[in-house]
């Protein structure tokens, strides 16, 4: 499948370790470099906002979907190239898995985590096929890798970890599977 669009799933929060936002801005920068269209959960906070504004700059097409409850908690971007302001989370996810052709998931909460199991899910179930990329930045997600393969371990996924996502240590490892 050729990829057109991603996802980007982060926080809205930019985290406390430097290098959540370094790797931010350089992925942005390499959406950019391919020429790919952004999606992401139109806030103008923490690293989605850094997503967005980086991605701007460098004249990426950015879409940002955010519910009509978070406008003001994470308030929305003005400055994209296209935002809709949709009634609810499940919508916005709806509607960015749709829109992507890929997935990529950065360091970020709860709402991050959510966003990436029903990815997950609904890929496990066959209900997309898209190729779900995690940034594991400085070790962020060690502890859910471990904890996914003890699934697996366990008996409890139908399938490979590895079949389900592909686990980058940096942005350009990303870049180069992407691209």
């Amino acid at each position: 499948m050729h990829i057109r669009s991603v996802a980007v799933f982060c926080g809205s929060k930019n985290g406390n370790n430097p290098l959540f936002s370094r790797h931010t801005v350089e992925l942005a920068k390499y959406i950019g470099i391919l020429k790919l269209k952004l999606i992401y959960g139109g806030g103008s906070r923490g690293l989605m906002g850094l997503m967005a504004d980086t991605a701007l700059a460098e004249g990426v097409d950015v879409m940002g979907i955010i519910p009509e409850m978070l406008t003001d908690r994470e308030h929305h971007h003005r400055g994209l190239t296209q935002l809709a302001i949709v009634p609810d989370m499940h919508t916005r996810k709806k509607m960015m898995y749709d829109r992507c052709d890929a997935a990529i998931i950065l360091p970020g909460g709860f709402g991050t985590l959510d966003e990436f199991f029903e990815l997950l899910t609904w890929n496990q179930l066959r209900i997309h096929n898209k190729k779900i990329y995690i940034l594991n930045s400085a070790g962020f997600y060690n502890h859910l890798l471990h904890h996914l393969h003890q699934l697996e371990k366990e008996g409890f996924l139908h399938d490979r970890i590895e079949e389900r996502m592909i686990v980058c240590e940096t942005p350009v490892e990303i870049f180069n599977r992407l691209g």
